[in-house]
């Protein structure tokens, strides 16, 4: 099942983030999108937040000065932004469906008879989406997932532009993403803590994006399965 994310991104936003439409079509990459409440979006908020306070990222435990440039040229990338999270499919009656599965899971969760039936029976309250039944080697062997990120924002760095006048296509790609993808993720993390400590950030309650963001783990999660591209990067106003 396709996902994509989309993002606006300015030097300074004023207000809060556009509510945006709950369902909308993507005509670039093919996909229609429903917007999806989601911890993705909270994160990417804490991590901009921590930027906020710390525009060079955090620094690491006993970090040498290569990594002190390497983060700051990092962060010194990265602009604000609202991110918003959507869950894409090709086909619009897909959508009507995605939004009956929440509707039901958002009511029947309220309460504990209700909480009963979406475990005893996810297959008929999901139509079919979940099961109690694992999926199969050959169907995690087949399987593979794709996020598209959709980015506006301002080609001109200067004050008094008021309209993103840029879009900038992004792509992830990888394997099944639960039984597979997940562990890769995991297990790249791991070995960064593990043999990278003195770069990292002393200790504390940080999102990944802070942690994480000026090592090399996009670098480690290319070498094992998941791609990151730019799509493309076109003018609004022609």
């Amino acid at each position: 099942m396709p996902t994509f994310l989309t993002h606006d991104a300015w030097l300074q936003i004023p207000g809060p983030p556009p509510k945006g439409e709950i369902i909308e079509h993507q005509k670039k990459i093919g996909l229609w999108g429903v917007t999806l409440p989601s911890a993705d979006a909270t994160l990417v908020g804490r991590t901009l937040s921590t930027l906020t306070e710390s525009p060079d990222g955090l620094p690491g435990l006993d970090e040498s000065e290569e990594m002190v440039e390497k983060r700051k040229t990092f962060w010194s990338s990265v602009k604000p932004a609202h991110f918003g999270v959507k869950l894409g499919s090709k086909s619009l009656l897909h959508m009507f469906g995605f939004i009956m599965i929440g509707i039901f899971i958002g009511v029947l969760g309220r309460f504990s008879l209700g909480r009963w039936l979406l475990l005893k029976y996810p297959s008929i309250f999901t139509f079919g989406g979940f099961s109690k039944n694992g999926p199969s080697e050959e169907e995690i062997a087949s399987a593979s997932f794709k996020m598209w990120f959709v980015g506006h924002g301002f080609s001109n760095e200067g004050e008094g532009q008021k309209k993103a006048d840029m879009e900038i296509i992004t792509r992830v790609m990888g394997p099944e993403m639960g039984y597979v993808t997940t562990p890769i993720i995991l297990v790249q993390c791991a070995l960064i803590l593990h043999t990278q400590r003195k770069n990292l950030p002393k200790g504390g309650v940080y999102t990944p994006g802070i942690v994480f963001g000026a090592t090399d783990l996009q670098e480690r999660l290319q070498q094992n399965g998941i791609s990151f591209h730019v799509v493309s990067k076109t003018s609004l106003s022609t």
